[in-house]
């Protein structure tokens, strides 16, 4: 436990634990806020319902399958500080796309031709962001902490991420759409910040 709290307390976790919580946090609230969303308030046939849902995990999950072998290479062969700031700043865009979908299917606005197929892309986009931060926000740790520290700081990032997830999915649940859209953007903004803090990571392998 003093290692715990001695952990968020430093440059070498923090800023790292701070950007995998809200980004966990905004991925599950921007999800769960569009699935909720397209089920309940535009589709009212129980078919559609389900195969929406399911196209929407599927999406969500298929770079996962796709891409985790080449975010592993990634992770060992490039600075891990600098790919963080690279999806943190992809984050933001991909936000705003996920935002105006949702803002336009709220509004009405052509959703079939424009805003499901834009809250879709973007849900995609979020699996690759997961895909490829997923490997360094635990591959950064060995190199950040010491021996004794690193099973602290992989315990404290799991159980980070698993609360951020509850937090995000609790909330899309309870705040009106357009809140969830519009809060997404801030949200990832505010992962920028938190991205440039860690210290650089070497590749651990040429």
């Amino acid at each position: 436990m003093t290692t715990s709290t001695h952990l968020v307390r430093t440059r070498r976790f923090a800023p790292l634990f701070v950007t995998q919580l809200l980004g966990a946090f905004n991925d599950n609230l921007y999800k769960n806020a569009m699935v909720l969303f397209v089920v309940y308030s535009i589709y009212n046939s129980e078919s559609a319902e389900a195969s929406f849902s399911a196209l929407a995990s599927g999406i969500f999950i298929i770079p996962f399958f796709l891409f985790s072998a080449l975010s592993g290479q990634l992770a060992d062969m490039r600075d891990k500080a600098k790919i963080i700031r690279i999806v943190k700043l992809c984050e933001i865009g991909i936000m705003l796309i996920g935002g105006a979908g949702l803002l336009m299917a709220w509004q009405g606005i052509a959703i079939d031709l424009f805003a499901i197929p834009l809250m879709l892309a973007a849900l995609f986009a979020l699996g690759m962001h997961s895909t490829f931060f997923g490997p360094i926000k635990y591959a950064i740790l060995p190199q950040h902490l010491h021996k004794e520290e690193v099973l602290a700081g992989t315990g404290l990032v799991e159980a980070g991420t698993y609360i951020a997830i509850l937090f995000g999915t609790i909330l899309a649940g309870w705040i009106p759409v357009e809140v969830a859209a519009i809060a997404t953007i801030p949200t990832a903004s505010s992962t920028i910040r938190g991205s440039f803090a860690p210290p650089s990571s070497p590749a651990g392998l040429p």
